[in-house]
């Protein structure tokens, strides 16, 4: 069934792009360039160092800001999940606080950090943390009560209840979380960029607007979108590593 499935989405996705390039050859707005010609602007695109010297500035920012976020959000999630104190401290500010865009909060970030990368990090550390947290928090939670009294039963310490009964409990929504954190990461990324940045693909995207390089907007757009999908490619295969015994039930 999920071959089939996967068959179904490339069909899908087959009967969109051919359905976008008849139109192209139809004629549309010179904003709107059909498949073929974005693959081959892309394909050039390849071959000039510009586009990778901003994919790597763009990683240069995002990927730190992911890490710290999740790492961040992960810890304090499962503390509050399983500790009272650090659920009453922490939880209510969380969940109070996590409606508020997160982009909003980078004109504040930048007169407390500076205009630099660093600021953009930390706006991209603080949009992965909210996901990370609610689900390590919940993943924590919902760790069945009777596997952590037969842990105790059979003698079983704090540390060691946590490490082999809570966490492998809490890992499946953990890894939930990290998937919506790194596309967070990518979308916030692309908001700073394009606010205030002197490099990275949002710039490239300002830039080619300005200038009404439609060929080079859609190759910014097509790379953040191979960047994501390998990303998230990465954290299914990690998934598949830690998770075992889900991928055999699939």
């Amino acid at each position: 069934m999920p071959h089939a499935q996967r068959l179904a989405g490339a069909g899908l996705l087959l009967v969109i792009l051919v359905a976008w390039q008849l139109a192209a050859l139809r004629g549309l707005p010179s904003y709107l360039l059909g498949p073929l010609e974005i693959a081959r602007h892309f394909a050039a695109a390849l071959g000039s160092q510009e586009l990778y010297e901003h994919a790597v500035a763009s990683l240069l920012r995002a990927l730190p800001g992911f890490a710290l976020g999740t790492l961040l959000g992960i810890t304090l999630g499962l503390a509050a999940g399983i500790a009272r104190s650090f659920d009453e401290l922490l939880s209510p500010l969380v969940f109070l606080t996590y409606p508020v865009p997160k982009i909003v909060m980078l004109p504040v970030f930048m007169l407390w950090f500076g205009i630099g990368d660093l600021s953009k990090i930390l706006i991209i550390a603080l949009a992965c943390f909210y996901p990370t947290f609610i689900n390590a928090y919940y993943g924590a939670r919902a760790t069945p009560r009777i596997l952590v009294w037969s842990a105790r039963n059979m003698g079983a310490g704090e540390a060691l209840i946590f490490r082999r009964v809570v966490l492998p409990a809490a890992l499946p929504l953990i890894f939930a979380g990290l998937r919506v954190s790194l596309a967070l990461s990518f979308i916030v990324m692309f908001a700073t960029e394009m606010i205030n940045a002197r490099s990275g693909l949002g710039h490239l995207i300002r830039e080619a607007e300005n200038g009404l390089r439609f060929d080079l907007m859609y190759v910014s757009l097509v790379s953040i979108a191979i960047l994501g999908y390998a990303g998230d490619r990465l954290l299914r295969f990690s998934r598949r590593y830690f998770l075992p015994w889900e991928e055999s039930h699939a």
